[in-house]
């Protein structure tokens, strides 16, 4: 009668063939299907190739959503600049408009003693040097006889008809018009003549 191996002395032996170590998870290379031939020595190249090619693709991939935050950051900021620019330039205007505005009366009087013969001597010195000086900050004159009626810069405070015209136009400049930029800071006051022919007086 032949002894078990308990009754010789022996121990069974026990192989754990699972692929997956349980404890760490990781593949063990023992546990890997011998392969015959050349393939098994390329089969763990091509698993770091795979391995690489995932990895370089999602390096790309961040690389390209970092590259797109960054190109969005710079658009949002450039459109930021531009509007604070703008911004700025358009307070500047409106608080020189508004001391340009105050000093309207001043050139009137100016205009109207000019016409008068009264802008002589010292007084035409400084009348002079003033309009120069607003003319520099930007402040334009406009309204001259005889150029087209615009109703956005003129405004009309009489009106004729006349066969010498083909279409409406600035007869006389009651006062001239004052702008800086596009912004029109006093429209002209003027005399306005269409076309037609003027109407007999009733008697």
């Amino acid at each position: 009668m032949t002894d078990t191996p308990e009754e010789q002395g022996e121990r069974p032996v026990i192989r754990d063939k699972r692929r997956i170590d349980p404890a760490t998870g990781a593949v063990r290379p023992e546990a890997a299907p011998a392969a015959s031939g050349p393939a098994s020595d390329t089969a763990p190249d091509a698993l770091e190739d795979e391995l690489a090619d995932v990895v370089a693709g999602d390096l790309q991939r961040q690389v390209e959503e970092r590259t797109a935050d960054l190109q969005r950051l710079q658009a949002e900021f450039a459109n930021y600049r531009r509007r604070v620019e703008r911004d700025r330039q358009a307070v500047a205007e409106q608080a020189l408009g508004s001391v340009l505005l105050g000093l309207l009366p001043v050139l009137d009087d100016i205009d109207r003693a000019r016409a008068h013969g009264e802008v002589e001597g010292g007084f035409k010195i400084v009348a002079d040097g003033l309009e120069t000086t607003l003319t520099k900050l930007g402040l334009q004159r406009f309204g001259d006889a005889g150029e087209p009626f615009d109703p956005t810069v003129h405004e009309a405070l009489t009106h004729m008809l006349s066969p010498d015209v083909t279409e409406p136009v600035c007869a006389e400049i009651y006062q001239p018009g004052y702008r800086i930029g596009e912004r029109v800071l006093r429209p002209a006051r003027v005399a306005v003549q269409e076309p037609g022919e003027p109407q007999a007086p009733v008697e």
